[in-house]
């Protein structure tokens, strides 16, 4: 027996849509984190990209549990004096309703390029347009 190692001509990339209306946020971006990482394939290798795209669409209707919507915060620095900025869930909610899930997703991918290279598959929407019809993504039940 020898271990079988991956290459890059063994990838085969599939699309997925997931509705994200009534989902809870943690629980939703685990699994699609799972799908950009290629965990669900038997190909899996930690250094390489096996993972598929994944289209999320209806993100404006997330769910979370307890007191996460005034509770939960975002925060980030601009690197000059007195640029810390804090966003609470709700407002991010109102203003860009995509980045909870995208920051979300990002936390449970690896901080280096290869999580970046995984990060460019995911494409979220705020309602249940998207333009990746042509794809033919397969609906996943989450």
């Amino acid at each position: 027996m020898k271990t079988y190692a991956v290459k890059a001509s063994d990838i085969e990339r599939d699309w997925y849509l997931v509705d994200a209306q009534g989902q809870t946020l943690g629980r939703l971006a685990s699994e699609v984190a799972k799908i950009l990482r290629g965990k669900n394939k038997p190909i899996y290798s930690p250094h390489m990209d096996t993972g598929d795209h994944v289209i999320v669409i209806n993100a404006d209707q997330i769910v979370v549990t307890g007191h996460k919507m005034s509770d939960k915060m975002y925060y980030r620095h601009s690197t000059y004096p007195g640029g810390f900025r804090v966003t609470d869930l709700e407002t991010l909610m109102q203003r860009h309703p995509t980045q909870a899930i995208y920051f979300a997703v990002r936390g449970m991918l690896p901080g280096n390029r290869l999580g970046r290279q995984m990060l460019g598959k995911l494409k979220i929407y705020a309602g249940d347009k998207h333009p990746h019809a042509a794809q033919k993504p397969k609906a996943l039940e989450l």
